[in-house]
């Protein structure tokens, strides 16, 4: 199955006033009222106030007030965490054993038009029936509402099925050891990079990096949350054909491979090796690549394989010795080549991506790295931390 993910994110309420004459609007959220010269109905929504004033000039300082006070409370009441929250409520997640069909109409009855994996999430439309109707990736169908979750229940749930992101939007963000700006620096990590949170406090998130866990003010990052998404028929379908052509020719890899050794009069004891059976011939050719640089430095911003790298220069530094151009960027990485189902199915040369960091798959459950500052490249256990995505490049 290919993972894609949607994004959750929060939009603050804006607030528009125009005076002209004896005509006002006023717009919060999803309420707005053209008010009549005759007297004045003021509609907010959140905390909804409603209050008749005779028209007047003298009027305005009143109706600014109410205003003020209205959007007052609803800023002290939407933080961004319960903004997410509430937002929860339109997710509709499946809770199956595999997957849940996704249908053309509310009905046994309709094409199946795509598949809601368990733990995935969609977006809620409407209820008919026993029957969701939900949007999820490019999917857009009916789920039977016995096999999902919506509404306060999604909540909680959605809480442990999401991964919490913190993108970076500054230059070069620094990770720092206590939720503090005179706490010691743990880390840097560049602009646009996703650090996955393990844990919120005012003004601050506590992020996974490859120094450790460590802490960023919540000024110099975007908080969302992620989520899996349904597959459409059309896309398992090119998945499946995928994976039926990579089989096809690792078998022929293996057998051409064994002819060879039958032929060899050699008798000395092979050679250790990181890759696994199943590989491409150039994704072996990018691993076996990579390894010589094991014990080289790491430098961040860098991209030399000799004098030093940080982890997105590695890869990419190592990729463009096959003629192919990769970001600079490990968050950019989780998009590019083709999605791999997890680190089971990964394959030599696939890119493994973390929080905030990016390796090379090698085989048989490792990995080679610019890992840190005080480690250099070094080769590592593939499952050290959570991994966010594989991508498959050859």
């Amino acid at each position: 199955m290919v993972r894609k993910s949607v994004k959750i994110t929060v939009c603050t309420m804006a607030a528009v006033m125009a005076f002209s004459g004896m005509n006002i609007t006023a717009d919060a959220a999803a309420s707005s009222s053209v008010l009549p010269s005759g007297g004045i109905e003021l509609t907010l929504a959140k905390g909804n106030k409603l209050e008749s004033l005779s028209a007047g000039t003298n009027n305005t300082k009143q109706i600014e007030s109410i205003i003020e006070t209205v959007l007052r409370d609803d800023q002290m009441d939407t933080t961004p965490e319960a903004s997410e929250e509430e937002s929860f409520k339109n997710l509709v997640i499946a809770q199956v054993n595999d997957y849940v069909n996704v249908r053309s109409m509310p009905s046994e009855q309709g094409e199946i038009v795509g598949k809601l994996y368990d733990d995935s999430v969609g977006l809620f439309i409407s209820e008919e029936n026993g029957w969701y109707q939900i949007s999820s990736g490019s999917v857009t169908g009916y789920v039977k509402a016995e096999y999902c979750v919506t509404g306060d229940e999604a909540v909680e749930l959605a809480k442990k099925v999401g991964t919490r992101l913190a993108t970076v939007n500054t230059t070069t963000l620094k990770v720092r050891t206590e939720p503090s700006l005179e706490a010691s620096v743990l880390g840097l990590v560049p602009l646009e990079d996703d650090l996955v949170v393990s844990d919120e406090t005012d003004g601050w998130v506590q992020v996974d990096t490859e120094e450790g866990l460590g802490w960023v003010s919540t000024e110099f990052v975007s908080l969302h949350t992620e989520f899996v998404e349904a597959e459409s028929k059309e896309e398992e379908e090119k998945r499946l054909a995928k994976e039926k052509q990579e089989r096809e020719k690792a078998r022929a890899a293996a057998a051409a491979k064994a002819a060879g050794s039958s032929k060899s009069s050699s008798g000395s004891a092979p050679a250790v090796t990181y890759t696994a059976s199943g590989d491409s011939e150039m994704g072996t050719a990018v691993a076996d690549y990579a390894l010589q640089f094991v014990g080289n430095p790491y430098v961040y911003g860098g991209s030399s394989l000799t004098n030093g790298t940080d982890c997105s220069g590695f890869v990419m530094s190592v990729y463009a010795n096959f003629g192919v151009s990769l970001p600079h960027s490990s968050s950019a990485d989780r998009s590019q080549g083709a999605a791999v189902d997890g680190l089971a199915n990964a394959q030599a040369g696939d890119l493994i991506c973390y929080s905030g960091h990016v390796a090379l798959y090698i085989g048989n459950g490792q990995i080679v790295h610019a890992s840190t500052a005080k480690t250099g490249i070094i080769v590592s256990n593939a499952d050290y931390k959570k991994v966010l995505a594989v991508r498959r490049i050859f």
